[in-house]
């Protein structure tokens, strides 16, 4: 072989080193997690930083990995077929085969051989590593991947320019950073596999109950007015106490004359009353409004206005506005984290 072949046969070795990086740094760009990469940069890592920086500017890495890719591909067919070609066709020249067909079979030989080390080592190793270790990927493959980015910022700001105006003319809104927010669905989805897999244990079930409480309304969890403890909205701070001592809650709701809940009173609104007053109606001011929420809201949406009014107790009503039963701030923490241990036990208030 001749001096140029061996440098021909370099080149490949670099070129096809060029290559996968290029492709490994676009895929563990796109493949990385914000979350894994921001602890390590609030840390003080630099390569984190820069990683974070291009994950950023997803598009102008994107531009420089193709502009890498697409140069590098076509130079290691150019610099390195001629040494291959002419290494088979030493070998051939001892079979009597005419030089056309010798240069022919030389020539499909190394075209073979260079396709499957380019599709091999420079574009499926480094994709499936990036894939398969996107973090440590993106921290070792960003920074050089940022710097030249930089040394050929003009090039490559006018090439993704170009890009982005194409899209445009097809009304497709260009994105500058890789997608890392996920639908309410695509999570559940991710927990259910990782916990199949065995890399998620949940053993409290807080997470399953998350998802579930997404798809549940009001109307699931509010108590029936027939299945309610209630007292008279005229009771008196010995009502409440009694009731207490009795049935051991420390809410309860306050129904009229008409069979509808006009309130509630927890304990601790009577038990600092004056003893002159403890067997006259609670003051109207002592009492406890109730907010109405829609028997079909979200429980979501329910729990929002609970904790805007401050109100641990809610009247749950149809579409006429008519009361369909009473919900409890406790129930709906209870759907999220189990059941609470509290004086206000749900089963007969």
């Amino acid at each position: 072989m001749t001096e140029a072949d061996w440098w021909g046969i370099a080149w490949l070795v670099v070129l096809l080193a060029g290559n996968a990086f290029f492709v490994g740094a676009e895929f563990a760009v796109i493949a990385a997690k914000r979350s894994q990469i921001e602890p390590r940069a609030e840390a003080g890592s630099r390569a984190a930083k820069t990683s974070l920086w291009a994950m950023e500017h997803a598009t102008l890495m994107l531009a420089t990995c193709q502009l890498g890719i697409t140069v590098c591909s076509l130079l290691i067919l150019n610099v390195s077929e001629p040494a291959i070609k002419h290494l088979f066709e030493i070998p051939l020249g001892l079979t009597g085969l005419s030089a056309e067909w010798i240069a022919g079979i030389a020539f499909t030989i190394a075209l073979l051989i260079v396709t499957y080390l380019h599709v091999v080592f420079g574009e499926m190793v480094p994709k499936n590593l990036s894939f398969s270790l996107p973090t440590r990927a993106v921290l070792l493959l960003a920074p050089p991947l940022v710097l030249v980015s930089r040394i050929l910022s003009p090039v490559i700001r006018a090439l993704n320019a170009i890009a982005n105006g194409v899209l445009r003319l097809f009304r497709v809104d260009p994105k500058n950073e890789a997608e890392s927010a996920f639908t309410l669905e695509q999570v559940e989805t991710i927990v259910r596999n990782s916990t199949r897999e065995g890399v998620l244990d949940d053993t409290t079930g807080a997470l399953a109950a998350a998802f579930e409480f997404t798809t549940k309304i009001v109307s699931d969890i509010a108590l029936p007015m027939d299945a309610l403890t209630s007292l008279p909205d005229d009771a008196s701070a010995l009502d409440v106490e009694r009731a207490v001592a009795q049935r051991g809650f420390s809410r309860y709701v306050l129904i009229d004359e008409s069979g509808e809940p006009s309130g509630y009173l927890h304990l601790k609104d009577v038990i600092d009353l004056p003893d002159d007053e403890l067997d006259d109606p609670v003051p109207p001011k002592r009492i406890r409004r109730l907010v109405s929420i829609l028997a079909s809201a979200d429980l979501e949406d329910a729990l929002a206005v609970m904790r805007r009014s401050g109100a641990h107790v809610a009247r749950a009503v149809d579409a006429e506005g008519v009361t369909t039963g009473v919900l409890f701030l406790e129930d709906i923490i209870e759907e999220l984290v189990g059941e609470v241990q509290d004086a206000t036990q749900r089963g007969g208030r």
